[in-house]
Formats: C-alpha cells, structure tokens, sequence
C-alpha cells in the first residue's frame, strides 16, 4: 500500500546520467521504506487502542513538517496559492478513502499481506482511465490487469469466508482509492504542482481526523504518542522522498522499486510480529507485481512513440 500517491512532477528527460538514475533509485527504495515502517506504526496504534482517525490526525498533522521545510526550500510557500480549491476537495475526498482503507486493512490483516493488496492499485488506475481520463488501453494493458487481478484472487484466495473478511475489504477499497486518488492528479497537475497538491491533502486529512475529536479520542500514553509523532514524520518524509524521486530520475526508472516495499514490511513483521509471509501472499504479489510492470512498460512504450 502506498500512502497518497506523488503527484506527477515536471517531465524528466530520459538520457539523464546514470549517477542520477541511482539516486532516484535509492531515494524510491528509502521512500518505500518509510511507507512500511508508516504502516506498521499504524498497525501499532491500532493494537493500542487509537482510534482511527485519531490515527489519521497524527498522521497527516505531524507530516507538515518535513513537508513545510520542502516546500520552503524548493518552490516557497507562494506556491500554496489556488483558484481551484474544489479539485482539491475532490482530491482530497478520494485519496482519504483510499488512506482509509488502507489503515483499516494494516488494522485487520498481516503486514504484509496488506501491503502486497495494495499493489493492486495500478491494476484499477489503469482499469479506470479508459472511462475517466478517456485514455486508450489497449489489449496489451488489458491483459495485463486481467492476469494482475488474477493475482489477486491468488492472495485472497477463492475461499469466500476469507474474500469476505472486513480486512480483504478494506485492503481493496484503499487499492481503488489510491487509483482515484491519482487520476484525480492527473486531471488537475496541468495547472496544480505536486507541492500544493501534497499540502491540501494533509491538510484535509489532518482536519478530517481532528474532526472527530468530540467523537472518542484516546489519550495516548507517552511511548505511543511518540509513535504516533514518528509515525507523522514518516508519512511526510516518504512522500517527499517519492517526489524526489520522480524529480531526478525517469518513472520508468524508479517505479519498480515501489515493490520493494513488501521486503521491508516482511522484515518488520518478521521482527515484529513474528510474522512470515504466507506463500499464497508471495505469489499472489509476484503476479501483481509482474503485470504491474508490464503495464508500467507499456506506458513507456507509448509515451516514447508519441514524442517521436
């Protein structure tokens, strides 16, 4: 699962040198693990009574942080500036849901296996710009979701007590939230740079969850409220840490490194939890992960046939 996807930044060449293709490698992979380390402190919280959208406060409230000192040290914070506050609460609205989700799912299944469900959002991405961005998908693209969601039914597995559990559930709500999420961007990152759309998100977020306060907040215990603190911090570093990554490297170049964030939730949950992933889980993702790419390289395909 990802947290909010990184909105599209200006395009990158692709004949830049190899130093920076590393780097942005290296900055995905951090980014990634970030992101695990993010969802296993939610799954921390839960254990600890948080409620959820107190989990969600934190989550967005503490992310300012990194994320004021990148924006005052790239654009500046004239770059907050908007006349389309509406896009952005539709955004906001879609990328919640799929944030959500995916708290819910962390919440109620393994590590891991949340995680590797959460790949599944490419799959629906690519499955919904046909209808909405009116985008072609070709054949090539459409089998590739089909064998993708294949995958997924291999994670589920095709065991109705288990395709129907409130986590499963969740897992592939914060999937397709995810995907919105990011064809919403892509609608409004003609006009909306990915600093401003990163800072009405939280925003939104952190205003949701504190909305719930007259509703049942917990008073969390120092250690958790340091949790809870830390957890913040590396939502809003892992979202910086993935728009740098586009910055100074192609996506083709980098955006197979999302999947290494099932290795890092592996290793958490194993230290953690003593967890080990499931084999149905492993191959399931492989699938997932395997027409990920594929449609990933289709779309490079394209994109270099229309700029020649």
């Amino acid at each position: 699962m990802t947290a909010s996807p990184s909105p599209p930044p200006p395009a990158v060449t692709l004949d830049r040198p190899a130093a920076r293709a590393g780097l942005g490698i290296m900055l995905r992979v951090a980014a990634m693990a970030c992101l695990a380390g993010l969802f296993a402190l939610v799954k921390v919280a839960s254990e600890r009574g948080v409620p959820l959208f107190e989990v969600l406060f934190f989550r967005n409230a503490f992310a300012f942080v990194p994320l004021a000192i990148y924006i005052q040290r790239t654009s500046g914070f004239g770059v907050l500036r908007t006349t389309r506050p509406g896009a952005h609460v539709t955004r906001a609205l879609i990328g919640l849901t799929g944030m959500i989700g995916g708290f819910m799912a962390v919440s109620h299944l393994p590590l891991t296996e949340a995680t590797a469900l959460s790949f599944s959002a490419p799959l629906f991405m690519t499955a919904l710009s046909a209808p909405l961005l009116k985008e072609p998908v070709g054949r090539h693209r459409w089998a590739a979701v089909a064998v993708g969601f294949v995958g997924v039914l291999i994670m589920i597995r095709p065991d109705p007590a288990h395709m129907a559990s409130i986590g499963v559930v969740f897992a592939l709500i914060g999937a397709v939230g995810s995907a919105g999420a990011m064809i919403t961007i892509r609608q409004i990152s003609a006009t909306e740079p990915g600093p401003r759309i990163v800072f009405y998100f939280t925003l939104a977020g952190a205003l949701a969850g504190l909305c719930s306060l007259p509703f049942g907040w917990v008073m969390p215990d120092p250690q958790t409220f340091a949790l809870l603190v830390v957890m913040g911090l590396l939502g809003g570093v892992g979202q910086m840490l993935l728009t740098e990554a586009i910055r100074v490297a192609p996506v083709s170049v980098v955006a197979p490194f999302d999947y290494t964030q099932l290795v890092w939730a592996s290793l958490i949950a194993f230290f953690v939890w003593d967890e080990l992933p499931r084999p149905y889980t492993l191959i399931g993702a492989g699938v997932v992960a395997a027409s990920g790419l594929y449609i990933l390289y289709r779309e490079t395909v394209r994109r270099r046939q229309r700029l020649s």
